[in-house]
């Protein structure tokens, strides 16, 4: 049995560029359930795990895969934090105000 969680849709390099402007509260909510997904997920290619989450995710499309990435890669690692502030934006401390 595969140690990682299968996708039913693999992702596609024409879907992970968002087409427009991001409102800050979807750029937020897109990173903060991304993080989620890669913490319960624990995958070993975390790449493209959040690439097959982000294919899969409706309203995550609407978000560049690159942006999420880079907001990833500034998570501080530790503690709960949360994204605020849209592209612009930083992980802040404590829970996000909505899920």
């Amino acid at each position: 049995m595969p140690r990682e969680r299968p996708f039913l849709t693999d992702a596609a390099p024409e879907g992970t560029r968002g087409s427009g402007a991001v409102p800050d509260a979807l750029f937020d909510l897109a990173v903060n359930r991304a993080a989620a997904a890669l913490r319960g997920l624990r995958p070993a290619r975390p790449d493209a795990a959040l690439a097959a989450w982000h294919a899969r995710t409706r309203f995550a499309r609407r978000v560049p895969l690159d942006a999420v990435q880079a907001a990833l890669a500034l998570h501080p690692g530790q503690g709960e934090v949360h994204w605020a502030g849209g592209p612009g934006g930083g992980w802040q401390p404590g829970r996000a105000p909505f899920p």
